[in-house]
């Protein structure tokens, strides 16, 4: 995959296919749908990732390492900012140590590029990153995802790891996180959850994001409301808008890329 529709990135980039269910963030995950999809369309690398639960598809735990997809980035030569692994986790378990270094390797020599690494599993991230990785690099944006307070622990993890960028995905944001500390974080992307299933948002919730954000000088990114709006309706996506505080909030951490 390479052009996306994630309001917040220019392209996606997947070494890396397959995953795990780990906290109540993954339960609508689109990329388990679109691995069923992709291997319905005869794409190798999605073959056997997924399995049918009632009438849900989700992650079997196969986790494939495409060496083949390595080099996409340095075919690109317009900058771009790239999200690693949009239908997997570069630090899941089943990922080699081995293969994230090549994965950096790659990073390390396009500096053209800005990468934006997610996680769900910010303690690997951070044990690799310092004990295997000498430099930081200025491209490479190191961000966990935060659904509720239920996980808000992975900021902590997070703030340890050493990066030029860190940020945070509250998205799809399910419940509130409290008065959460982003010291040393640079960026906050917030969204509600989109599709037939979708658990509903509260601007409350965006509320206590939002000033703390302001509080230390976080980059805020408002990514939508999702399928629940403002009043709590349920509409399309693209109906609910990206409207917070009667304004569209695209702010980008200091040195991105313009959008």
């Amino acid at each position: 995959m390479a052009e996306t529709q994630i309001e917040w990135t220019d392209a996606t980039w997947n070494p890396v296919a397959g995953c795990t269910i780990v906290s109540a963030g993954c339960t609508n995950c689109y990329a388990m749908e679109m691995a069923r999809r992709l291997q319905a369309m005869d794409v190798a690398k999605y073959k056997g990732l997924t399995r049918r639960s009632g009438k849900r598809t989700i992650w079997n735990g196969v986790v494939r390492e495409d060496k083949s997809a390595l080099d996409i980035p340095l075919r690109w030569k317009k900058p771009k900012k790239i999200f690693v692994n949009s239908m997997s986790d570069l630090f899941h378990q089943h990922v080699s140590d081995t293969f994230i270094l090549k994965v950096w390797n790659v990073m390390r020599a396009t500096p053209h590029h800005h990468y934006q690494i997610l996680t769900k599993r910010p303690e690997r991230m951070g044990a690799l990153v310092s004990k295997k990785i000498s430099d930081v690099l200025p491209n490479v944006w190191l961000g966990t995802s935060i659904e509720s307070a239920e996980v808000v622990e992975r900021v902590e993890h997070l703030r340890a790891v050493p990066a030029a960028i860190r940020f945070i995905s509250f998205e799809p944001l399910i419940g509130a996180v409290g008065q959460i500390d982003l010291s040393n974080i640079h960026w906050a992307i917030v969204g509600g959850e989109s599709g037939r299933s979708a658990r509903p948002i509260r601007e409350e919730w965006i509320d206590e994001i939002f000033d703390q954000c302001s509080l230390q000088d976080t980059a805020f990114f408002f990514k939508q409301w999702g399928t629940w709006g403002k009043d709590n309706k349920r509409r399309s996506k693209k109906a609910n808008g990206r409207v917070y505080r009667d304004q569209v909030w695209d702010q980008m951490p200091t040195g991105a890329l313009p959008l």
